[in-house]
C-alpha cells in the first residue's frame, strides 16, 4: 500500500467506530461493473454494494434524474405533498402488482415498518389479543441492524450486549414448511423471511418450499412478508424473488438497488389489509418519500426494465453459475445461486475466505468473504458474458490456492 492508502485507512480507523472491517483498498470512483482505488489501479465489483448498486456505477440516466431533482427541490418532508411521490407510488405499483405503498431510506426502516404494520393489522383486523401478537422468523436470517430486528437474530455476533430484547418472535428452520406449520398459532400475524438468505452465505431453500409456505400462510390468516431488499429487482433473474416459484407476498419490503445506489430508498409494498391500517400520525419518516428519493427512484426503476438488466442477470448469472461449478479445486466445498447472487462456499480446511478476497484483490477482482468460509459474488446486473469469463480466470486461479 502506498502512504497515501495507509493514511486513509489509519485515519479512518483513529475516527470512525470499528463497526466493519473492510478489504484494504480505498475507492475513489466508479463506472458501470468497474470501481478505481486512489492509485488509479482498477477492479471489477463483485459486491455491488451489497446489492445497491446493481444498475451499474453511477449509471448516467439515473444520476441525470438526481441533479435535475436537487437543482428543483430535495425536501418537504410529508407535511405537505411533493409532485413525485405520487409517480413513485404509481409507477412501483403498475411494476410489481402491489396495492399500498409506504416510502422509507433504509432496508432496516422497511422493516421496522413492516413489523409495526403487521401488529396492528393483527390487532385490528385478525383479532389477535392486545400484546400477544406473534412472528416467525428464521434461523440465520439477516433483515438489518436496529435493536428491534437483532432481537431476533440468531447470530451472537449481532446479538452480543444489546439486549434486553423486544419479545413477539419465534424462530424456526430456514426452508422447513412443516417447522413453519408447527410454529403458526392462532396469535401468528406474520413470517418474515428472506427467499434466499444473503448474509447467511446465498442460502436457497428447496424447491417448492415458497408455494407450501404460501399455502400455509394463507390457511392461517397469516401475512406472509418477503424481505426483498437483496433479492429483488433483478438480483436473481427475475424482477422479484419470489417470481421464481410463482407466488405473491402480502408485503414485499424493497430497498437498496431501487435507487441504484445513489441515496438511501426503500419501501413496503402490501396489500390494501396491512398498510390500510395506518392512520395519520401513527408512523412516519421526514426524509422517506421525499422528492430527491422518488426522482432516483423513479429513474431506477426505469433503466432496470428499459436496459434489459433483469434478463441480462439471468443470462450471465447461468454463465457465472455454470463457470463456478467448472472449476475443480480442492478448496471449494460448494457452489451455489440464482441470477447473479452467487457464492463459493470453501471447506473449512482450505482457510478463511478473507484470505481468497484479498488475492482476488490483487488480481483485480473486488469480492467479500461472509461467515469465515464463504465468498460472496454479486456484480452488477450490467456485466457482460466477457467479464464473467475475465472474472472465472481469475476466481478460478485464486481458488486453486491453499491458504490453509
Amino acid at each position: 500500500m502506498s502512504s497515501s492508502v495507509i493514511d486513509f485507512i489509519a485515519t479512518e480507523a483513529r475516527f470512525g467506530a470499528r463497526n466493519y472491517e473492510p478489504i484494504g483498498v480505498v475507492l475513489s470512483r466508479g463506472e458501470g461493473v468497474w470501481v478505481w482505488d486512489t492509485e488509479g489501479n482498477r477492479y471489477l465489483d463483485c459486491l455491488s454494494a451489497y446489492s445497491a448498486v446493481s444498475q451499474g456505477h453511477c449509471h448516467p440516466k439515473i444520476l441525470a434524474a438526481m441533479v435535475e431533482q436537487a437543482h428543483r427541490l430535495t425536501l418537504t418532508s410529508r407535511a405537505f405533498h411533493n409532485d413525485q411521490l405520487a409517480l413513485f407510488y404509481e409507477e412501483i405499483a403498475a411494476l410489481t402488482g402491489s396495492h399500498k405503498v409506504l416510502p422509507m431510506n433504509s432496508g432496516a426502516e422497511a422493516v421496522e415498518s413492516a413489523i409495526k404494520s403487521v401488529r396492528k393489522w393483527g390487532y385490528e383486523v385478525k383479532g389477535v389479543p392486545d400484546g400477544q401478537a406473534e412472528i416467525i422468523v428464521c434461523a440465520n436470517n439477516f433483515h438489518g441492524r436496529t435493536l428491534g430486528i437483532v432481537g431476533f437474530s440468531t447470530d451472537p455476533e449481532t446479538r452480543g450486549h444489546f439486549g434486553p430484547f423486544a419479545p413477539g418472535f419465534k424462530v424456526i428452520p430456514f426452508g422447513d414448511a412443516t417447522a413453519l406449520e408447527e410454529a403458526i398459532n392462532p396469535n401468528t400475524v406474520a413470517f418474515l423471511v428472506e427467499p434466499i438468505q444473503g448474509e447467511a452465505g446465498v442460502v436457497i431453500p428447496p424447491a417448492g418450499y415458497f408455494t407450501e409456505v404460501r399455502a400455509l400462510c394463507t390457511a392461517n390468516n397469516v401475512m406472509l412478508v418477503l424481505d426483498e431488499i437483496q433479492t429483488g429487482l433483478g438480483r436473481t433473474g427475475k424482477l422479484l424473488a419470489e417470481q421464481h416459484e410463482g407466488i405473491e407476498a402480502d408485503v414485499t419490503l424493497l430497498g437498496k438497488a431501487l435507487s441504484g445506489g445513489f441515496y438511501p430508498v426503500s419501501a413496503v409494498l402490501s396489500n390494501n389489509d396491512v398498510l390500510g391500517t395506518l392512520r395519520p400520525g401513527q408512523h412516519g419518516s421526514t426524509f422517506g418519500g421525499n422528492p430527491l428519493a422518488c426522482a432516483v427512484a423513479r429513474a431506477a426503476l426505469r433503466v432496470l426494465v428499459e436496459e434489459g438488466m433483469i434478463e441480462n442477470a439471468a443470462l450471465q448469472g447461468a454463465r457465472f453459475l455454470e463457470g463456478l461449478k467448472a472449476i475443480r479445486a480442492n478448496t471449494i466445498r460448494e457452489v451455489r445461486g440464482r441470477g447473479l447472487m452467487l457464492a463459493v462456499e470453501l471447506h473449512p480446511e482450505a482457510g478463511r475466505a478473507r484470505r481468497y478476497c484479498e488475492t482476488l484483490q490483487g488480481k483485480g477482482i473486488l469480492a467479500k468473504d461472509t461467515h469465515e468460509q464463504t465468498i460472496r459474488i454479486a456484480p452488477p446486473l450490467v456485466i457482460t458474458s466477457d467479464q464473467v469469463d475475465w472474472a472465472l480466470e481469475r476466481l478460478a486461479t485464486t481458488l486453486t490456492q491453499d491458504f490453509s
